[in-house]
């Protein structure tokens, strides 16, 4: 599981400086009450900003209680 995070870093400090203190941060956080604070560029390399919604069509797709048709409410 020590797989580095980053390939390069978007800054100065070096692969591994930067995936030990992003390494460090996930352990914090699971530490109840803590809260850990990740910068951009950190949050971004964790996946933080990756669109992975559904599209419109297919929540409407997934939607059970959807009327079946909308002729006449019925």
């Amino acid at each position: 599981m020590n797989k580095p995070i980053a390939e390069k870093a978007p800054f100065d400090a070096s692969v591994e400086d930067l995936n030990e203190v992003v390494q460090q941060k996930l352990i914090d956080a699971r530490t109840p009450g803590f809260q850990v604070e990740f910068d951009p560029d950190e949050a971004q390399l964790l996946g933080a900003f990756f669109e992975d919604a559904l599209s419109e069509m297919e929540a409407l797709e997934s939607c059970i209680d959807q009327a079946q048709s909308t002729d006449g409410g019925h």
